[in-house]
């Protein structure tokens, strides 16, 4: 898998698996009304494009899935806005090679930052996994961090 900033030409593609993957919530416990603000829309992710905070995740010349990311000013902090992948592609450890990516996507970066529903039990024992450590929750959210050596 390759993690690169997303063209513009692929926009709709990331936005149809964006609203798969998301959509496909609704198995884990999410209602019809529990999905990321705008995970749907081809002109905020132009715009995430264009701020270059949208990443494509390709694996052998086909996107499979995407990030939002957003580096702090000091390079430090990595705060995952998003993480997706095409439905189709579960279960082949794509998720799981995506992080390692997004972790070392930017050099320099010494922790990443995150939050995920409440209700995902899905998403919450993936990043548990994968060694983030929770560090508050609310009733909507459950907020994760990873220092990284």
């Amino acid at each position: 898998m390759k993690l690169e900033n997303a063209e513009l030409k692929n926009i709709e593609r990331i936005v149809a698996i964006s609203k798969a993957a998301f959509d496909s919530d609704i198995h884990v416990g999410a209602s019809e009304a529990d999905r990321p603000p705008d995970y749907d829309s081809i002109p905020w992710h132009i715009q995430m494009k264009n701020e270059g905070h949208l990443m494509q995740a390709v694996v052998a010349g086909e996107i499979v899935g995407g990030a939002i990311l957003f580096a702090d000013k000091d390079g430090e902090t990595l705060y995952i806005g998003r993480i997706f992948i095409d439905p189709v592609h579960y279960r082949k450890g794509y998720g799981l090679t995506l992080m390692k990516l997004v972790e070392t996507f930017y050099p320099g970066n010494k922790r990443i930052k995150l939050d995920t529903p409440l209700w995902n039990v899905r998403t919450n024992a993936f990043y548990t996994k994968l060694g983030y450590c929770e560090v508050k929750r609310d009733k909507e959210l459950v907020y994760y961090q990873k220092e990284l050596d």
